[in-house]
């Protein structure tokens, strides 16, 4: 029977806490499926590099490279989909999201983080100049809306606007506009002050979630791992993968499954 393999692809960082998180998800799928072998590997800032892990998989094969990312962008349309293109029996799956479990993962954070009900929410993506990242951040904000009653707008790390410290602003900005409608100063008004909360909408803590403690927020939830549905969402997406490629060449025997 030819292997199954599922290799976990994360961004990288360099912050220990992240890498624990991120190993602790590979181990969580590990356990969650037996019998398929997963390997993790990396697009930045440290090995196992995707491409060399793609490399060294075994000839008879087959492979899915799951993005351990949470929306489309660079990552997973040039580097995941350029190192499964160069073997021969490796898929390339979807992202982690945009995916209603992940929101309930944030509302959980969120009621953590002590929100109420007036706060206002910035919900704090990684960011990426694909237009295609940005729908779906909006599409998470939109299931994440169904599940509080709070304003929710989306902010991001780089590489597209709002940027989360201008979203923080943007409502601090409309908080003034609103004290200003109803005759209150600064000191008079300052009972009814909104209180901005950031929703971390990244993996694991590394440069971008640490960088959401300066965007002046009153309060920036933990970030979405551990949570063992996310290892579900890979299996998930892994499973995608393996469907959409037998629909797609339907006279084509199926591989066997692990």
């Amino acid at each position: 029977m030819s292997p199954e393999i599922l290799v976990a692809c994360a961004h990288g960082t360099n912050n220990p806490e992240g890498k624990a998180a991120i190993l602790g998800i590979v181990d969580q799928i590990r356990a969650a499926r037996p019998g398929l072998t997963v390997l993790d590997a990396y697009v930045d800032v440290h090995g196992p590099e995707l491409p060399d892990v793609v490399a060294g998989l075994p000839a008879d094969a087959r492979a899915v490279v799951v993005p351990l990312l949470l929306s489309v962008g660079y990552h997973v349309r040039v580097d995941i989909a350029r190192a499964a293109a160069l073997r021969p029996g490796t898929l390339a799956a979807g992202p982690l999201g945009p995916d209603e479990r992940l929101a309930d993962v944030l509302a959980d954070r969120l009621g953590e983080a002590g929100l109420g009900a007036e706060d206002a929410v910035v919900l704090a993506a990684a960011g990426s100049s694909n237009p295609q990242a940005a729908h779906d951040v909006e599409r998470l904000a939109d299931m994440l809306r169904r599940r509080i009653p709070n304003r929710v707008l989306p902010g991001y790390g780089a590489s597209a606007v709002p940027t989360v410290p201008e979203a923080v602003a943007e409502f601090r900005a409309e908080e003034g506009r609103t004290l200003t409608d109803r005759g209150l100063g600064e000191t008079d008004g300052a009972d009814d002050a909104v209180r901005v909360v950031v929703a971390s909408y990244l993996l694991a803590p590394g440069y971008f979630h640490d960088q959401l403690a300066l965007a002046g927020a009153d309060a920036v939830t933990a970030p979405l791992l551990p949570a063992p549905v996310i290892a579900q969402i890979a299996l998930d997406r892994y499973d995608e993968a393996i469907a959409a490629a037998e629909t797609s060449a339907p006279d084509a025997p199926a591989a066997p499954r692990a």
